[in-house]
């Protein structure tokens, strides 16, 4: 059973330094979107892809550790979880305190993970419309207003002014 505590306790580390690794990103990751350096936002994707996959290692490994834990207690077929083993470690007061850090670290780290992505996820939309507010900016600046000149009907004929910037006759 110690072993396989330390075994949880270092996926959990591991899981914990995972996300300080994201969090760490999240710097030049702004900084890139900011200065619209795409190369850069590339590169750092695809680094936070890698971390994402280690920390999927990491929580598939969590888990079944858990498992095993549950096995060894005589909970087969229960899933148990960090918060259930926390209740069920009163009497061993130095694991239960490990487990309690452990748990503590890794929650706060994914608390700032989450606050970051949201920040992150807000700049992006920002920037979509800006890209959108040029892109309409620039098809408004392309296309020429129509002219005051009235038909028959005293209706516009709408004709469009020349696309010249000078409509001087030579």
């Amino acid at each position: 059973m110690a072993s396989l505590m330390e075994e949880l306790l270092q996926a959990m580390d591991g899981e914990t330094e995972q996300y300080e690794k994201l969090i760490s990103l999240n710097g030049p990751k702004k900084d890139s979107i900011i200065h619209q350096k795409l190369d850069i936002l590339e590169s750092i994707t695809v680094q936070e892809q890698a971390i994402a996959d280690s920390l999927l290692e990491l929580e598939k490994r969590r888990t079944h550790i858990l498992g095993s834990i549950a096995s060894v207690m005589g909970h087969d077929g229960q899933q148990i979880t960090v918060s259930w083993m926390i209740d069920n470690l009163a009497n061993q007061p130095v694991e239960q305190k490990k487990l309690i850090d452990a748990k503590g670290r890794l929650r706060d780290a994914a608390d700032k993970m989450q606050t970051l992505n949201t920040q992150t996820q807000n700049l992006l939309r920002q920037a979509l419309e800006m890209v959108e507010f040029d892109i309409t900016l620039l098809k408004s600046a392309k296309q020429a207003p129509q002219t005051s000149n009235y038909g028959r009907n005293a209706v516009t004929t709408g004709e469009l002014l020349g696309n010249s910037g000078f409509d001087a006759k030579q």
